[in-house]
């Protein structure tokens, strides 16, 4: 009984335990605003590595959403915080890296992985059909032999 009570005085008291975080003040000039979620969408968050600036609540994304708000709002251009942030960060922190000798494995890479295994498979895919014609093929007699035993036990079977 006392088991019960507990589990349900934990129940009621969960939603009072959970806090939330208050909504992080918009600017007063929402066409800065728009301007902070558009650069936020293009660039990634460096502790989530998955997720835009504009999509992460880790605090380093927090930071660095208020940080290209300020360059804003001192009249730098979307330029200028992006190259800033890169020089900062280095490419990773661009979801579009731009092209180039650093970003090459990055943006062919797949390609080329593909393009290997392909080839892996046409080699191991000929290597067998090649192994498979060299295997002595049964002569007559046992072929004859492998009939006669398959009439055989079909006639046992049915009856």
């Amino acid at each position: 009984m006392y088991k019960w009570v507990l589990v349900v005085l934990f129940a009621v008291a969960m939603p009072l335990l959970a806090q939330a975080n208050e909504a992080a003040p918009a600017a007063d000039d929402p066409a800065l605003e728009k301007r902070v979620s558009a650069l936020a969408e293009e660039l990634r968050c460096l502790v989530c590595q998955n997720q835009s600036l504009a999509d992460s609540h880790a605090d380093l994304a927090i930071d660095l959403k208020n940080q290209i708000r300020e360059k804003l709002r001192r009249g730098q251009s979307d330029k200028e915080v992006v190259d800033y942030l890169v020089a900062r960060y280095g490419d990773f922190v661009l979801y579009r890296p731009p092209v180039k000798a650093t970003t090459w494995l990055l943006w062919f890479g797949p390609a080329l992985l593909l393009v290997l295994g392909l080839g892996v498979l046409i080699i191991k895919l000929r290597q067998r059909r090649r192994i498979l014609a060299q295997r002595p093929q049964p002569s007559v007699e046992e072929r004859q032999r492998v009939a006669e035993l398959l009439t055989t036990n079909e006639q046992e079977e049915q009856a």
